[in-house]
């Protein structure tokens, strides 16, 4: 018995021991992973915050000028001013819509002509900005209104709430970001709030505008930060028995920590998981499929397909998007170069490209690469140019755009009429097509004014000899008013949705 005792004793010490040295490194590590976890969400809510009030004062620039290139007009009639007004709508691409004033008095509208509506100066913070829940025709759709005054003169220039709210969405995802003008707020889901901000206990960032009479908050809600640790670093626990084990524990739990996006991309990118997906085009007569659109889509292992607006912002920001880009073409190619020669006329394959690929000339090698995978005039190569960034008009982009043209690949200008600089892009680069965004392709026989935009566009298009793609067709009603005004090329859910590549391809060899 004694003896037995005696081991129950030691038994019990060593499981006393080996729970404390256990115990420690967890404490000790949780410690200093709350605290790691504290300041990263900050830096991330602080960063989050500055990229929003950036993107909220560049978009207010834009509809800033279209109030002071008004403001002169002021007092004039409005028969007079209509069209002057109707022009900012379309020039800029942010402003929804124009007014002008008098003694405070809207009199002149470029969505309703003559009008006469009493303004309050006082609703507007700092006598500039207002958020509005909507007006007359979409009474549900935030709006703000940037308002411009010299004495009796005044100008309005209309934000839609839509563009505020994919800011807030884009740039927020895991954090919220709420913008504020004077009492009211609006959050990511568009919506209009007055009265006290949320309570955002974590990580909780406001930002003032310094141009505008803004200002932004970012944060979390409260148990983000264990949830964020739940998720960033997975908790490991172990029986340590040695002093020395718990350093090496501690260093095995940082390694095990989640990488970062950027690192997370590179492994995908490096493991072919960005993969292409293919929209048919078809042509405006025949409605016959005269090529197709390459989407790209991660096919995550754990995740399965991940949405391209989650990804494609960070991969331009952080210039991943150009090998990504890359092993895209390359993809493509090894799809389709083994049926080409059963391609009766040239396959238009469009690819999107940003400002990124236009640092240097090394686009031209990857479409030389791709192009020598096909016979000659089997395919119709299309680099559609997107507007998230400005391309600079270079000496740099003028060769690389003229040693394309060279190569045979066309120019598209994507969702045309929405961008920062799609009349710039038509002056100073050789442009093919125009891709007609799909935003006024939904207005047809609903919205007036964007009917009204979308036959300029058409005309424009004409007048300069470019081909025009329209995006977004899903009614026979669209694609018939598109037909008639002839556009030649169609793309939307009316034909065919974004399909993976062997689909693609059983469904253009007819198996």
């Amino acid at each position: 018995m004694p003896l037995s005792a005696k081991t129950r004793r030691k038994r019990s010490s060593r499981i006393v021991v080996t729970l404390l040295s256990a115990l420690l490194p967890i404490v000790l590590g949780g410690v200093i992973l709350y605290l790691q976890a504290q300041r990263t969400l900050e830096q991330g809510s602080r960063l989050t915050a500055e990229e929003a009030v950036l993107q909220f004062d560049l978009m207010l620039d834009n509809t800033a000028q279209a109030a002071e290139k008004l403001l002169p007009l002021a007092g004039q009639p409005c028969a007079d001013v209509n069209l002057a007004l109707r022009e900012q709508v379309t020039r800029r691409p942010f402003v929804r819509a124009t007014n002008l004033l008098w003694d405070d008095t809207i009199y002149c509208s470029s969505l309703f002509g003559e009008t006469h509506e009493k303004i309050a100066p006082g609703d507007y913070s700092h006598g500039q900005l207002l958020l509005m829940k909507g007006n007359r025709v979409t009474p549900d759709t935030a709006l703000l209104v940037y308002r411009l005054s010299k004495g009796k003169q005044g100008a309005m220039s209309i934000m839609d709430g839509y563009h505020l709210s994919n800011i807030l969405r884009l740039i927020g995802r895991k954090t919220i970001v709420l913008l504020q003008v004077g009492p009211q707020w609006l959050d990511a889901d568009g919506q209009i709030h007055e009265g006290p901000l949320p309570v955002l206990p974590v990580a909780h960032t406001t930002l003032d505008s310094q141009r505008y009479a803004f200002h932004v908050t970012a944060g979390l809600r409260e148990g983000e930060i264990w949830r964020y640790i739940s998720s960033e670093y997975p908790p490991l626990f172990s029986l340590l028995i040695f002093f020395g084990a718990m350093s090496g524990l501690i260093g095995h739990i940082l390694q095990k920590r989640s990488t970062s996006p950027s690192v997370e991309m590179q492994r995908a990118l490096e493991a072919r998981e960005f993969v292409p997906y293919f929209q048919p085009v078809v042509s405006g007569d025949g409605k016959q499929w005269s090529g197709a659109e390459v989407l790209m889509r991660w096919n995550h292992p754990k995740e399965g397909l991940v949405r391209p607006d989650l990804f494609i912002p960070f991969a331009e920001h952080s210039g991943l998007i150009v090998p990504m880009t890359r092993s895209l073409m390359q993809q493509t190619a090894e799809l389709l170069a083994p049926i080409a020669s059963a391609f009766e006329q040239p396959l238009r394959i469009s690819v999107n490209i940003t400002a990124r690929h236009c640092k240097d000339l090394q686009l031209i090698n990857d479409c030389r690469q791709f192009l020598s995978h096909f016979t000659q005039g089997s395919v119709c190569l299309v680099l559609e140019l997107t507007e998230r960034e400005l391309i600079e008009p270079t000496d740099i982009t003028h060769r690389l755009f003229e040693q394309l043209h060279e190569l045979g690949v066309k120019i598209a200008i994507d969702d045309f009429g929405t961008g920062h600089s799609s009349l710039g892009y038509l002056r100073q680069f050789n442009v093919d097509f125009l891709k007609i965004d799909q935003s006024f392709v939904a207005m047809i026989g609903a919205d007036v004014l964007s009917r009204h935009i979308l036959d300029s566009i058409i005309e424009l298009s004409v007048k300069l000899n470019l081909d025009i793609v329209a995006e977004g067709v899903e009614t026979e009603e669209q694609s018939d008013y598109l037909t008639a005004r002839g556009v030649g090329f169609l793309q939307g859910y009316l034909f065919a949705r974004p399909m993976p590549g062997a689909q693609f391809i059983n469904a253009l060899t007819g198996r």
